[in-house]
């Protein structure tokens, strides 16, 4: 007499999923890794920002000066502090810049004609030296007119530019020093 299987019988059953212990090593790695990858990707955004800042301020520098030799007529920048003023704030770099036709000496942006509004950026603060426009004259030379911005971003990310006499622009180095941010 044969017997008929029954259905548990001879049958293997599969069990899918994790078990708490694999849950919560895969979790403990998630949290090691996260708090890891946070800090290094903060500190990135934050050296993208001054990165950004550089050029942009290299982006007006470069554009007055090659404007100034191009017209053969003096050029300005200012920071204008919002889209009605007329008049530059100099402690403030971080505001858009103005690129204009003419020599700015008071910080009046009526004494001449706005060729370029460079936006500004939303993260690092920029200082420069000097309580005066950067001016360019026909040759491109800045002369006296030259200074040094310092940007500095957030978690002490900070970089020199510096201005010479002759118009042109580089980022400082370690021998000119780091801001203090």
């Amino acid at each position: 007499m044969r017997l008929a299987p029954s259905p548990c019988r001879g049958t293997l059953r599969t069990h899918v999923g994790l078990t708490l212990i694999e849950l919560i090593v895969a979790i403990a790695v998630a949290v090691i890794l996260f708090t890891w990858a946070i800090p290094s990707f903060q500190q990135f955004t934050a050296r993208n920002e001054v990165a950004a800042e550089v050029m942009r301020i290299r982006t007006a520098l470069a554009l007055a000066r090659n404007t100034a030799v191009a017209r053969r007529t003096k050029i300005s920048i200012c920071p204008r502090p919002s889209p009605d003023s007329e008049v530059c704030n100099f402690k403030d770099w971080s505001h858009p810049l103005v690129v204009m036709d003419g020599q700015i000496e008071s910080g009046d942006l009526t004494d001449g004609n706005l060729l370029k509004v460079l936006e500004a950026s939303k993260g690092p603060t920029v200082t420069f030296n000097r309580s005066y426009p950067v001016r360019y004259q026909t040759t491109g030379w800045a002369r006296g007119h030259n200074g040094t911005f310092e940007i500095c971003g957030r978690h002490g990310e900070g970089v020199k530019i510096i201005v010479s006499s002759m118009g042109r622009a580089r980022v400082g180095d370690v021998t000119d020093g780091i801001p203090d941010c």
